[in-house]
């Protein structure tokens, strides 16, 4: 009985050693994209999905009633377009930040074919627009400069789109736009810091773990924005019956006008 347990152990062992010895440890700097999924979403050669992250650009697919239809946003095929111009079944170089995996165990990070970052070239070309989600905000500078070029210089949606107030936030949920609004309070929230916009049903959320990026340049959002109008730029997200857009960093937000 001892020897047939002692030979059953000795098989497990040099199966796993077998197993081992088959996965292949990829090196992400040098590794090629097979598919591109969407404007900021890819397949790499070993089967793992690569989010783009920082960057957010319209879907293609609509998840409604918890199934996924094919809708194509407005600029969501140009930009997987350009996402595979830039990148399929070339070799590109993978860098992560702080979060390597999302809760969907996607890949999370910047993509770089040459000396080119793609997420940013996405955002440049304005068909990607800033979605920074801390602790992920290494290039957070490079987005709001390329967000800012994009819409001086009316590229992609920013020369199609116009910019909304927030009465008519709530019609555009799930589709990116640009808000402008005056801030009329601020309330603290479980999930972090809420400023409202009138009886509108628009709300700009600043997550408590983001609080302390506006916290470094000086800023007390709470009390900071009230009676300012200003714009902001975003996925539109609803909520509690209520538009939102998510805001990480002071940078993205533009004040026009202060009292």
């Amino acid at each position: 009985m001892i020897n047939l347990r002692i030979f059953k152990n000795l098989v497990v062992g040099i199966f796993l050693v077998f197993i081992c010895s088959c996965v292949k440890n990829y090196d992400y700097s040098h590794i090629r994209i097979t598919k591109i999924i969407d404007g900021d979403t890819v397949r790499l050669e070993n089967g793992e999905t690569l989010r783009y992250i920082g960057i957010d650009t319209p879907e293609i697919k609509i998840k409604r009633n918890g199934r996924f239809s094919y809708r194509p946003q407005p600029f969501a095929l140009d930009a997987k377009k350009l996402n595979e111009k830039l990148v399929k079944d070339k070799i590109v170089r993978v860098e992560f930040d702080v979060e390597k995996t999302d809760r969907y165990n996607r890949l999370l990070g910047y993509c770089f074919i040459a000396n080119t970052m793609v997420n940013a070239k996405l955002v440049e070309e304005g068909f990607a627009v800033i979605y920074t989600f801390p602790p992920n905000v290494k290039y957070v500078g490079t987005f709001v400069n390329a967000q800012k070029n994009a819409r001086k210089n009316a590229k992609g949606m920013w020369g199609v789109y116009k910019t909304i107030n927030p009465d008519d936030a709530l019609a555009c949920t799930n589709q990116i736009r640009t808000v402008k609004g005056k801030v009329s309070g601020a309330k603290h929230t479980k999930r972090g810091l809420v400023l409202d916009f009138g009886t509108s049903h628009f709300k700009i959320v600043i997550y408590n773990n983001a609080i302390k990026y506006f916290s470094d340049k000086g800023i007390d959002p709470f009390s900071f924005y009230k009676g300012k109008t200003m714009e902001v730029s975003g996925r539109i997200r609803g909520y509690n019956k209520n538009a939102q857009i998510i805001v990480s960093y002071p940078e993205e937000i533009t004040i026009i006008y202060e009292e």
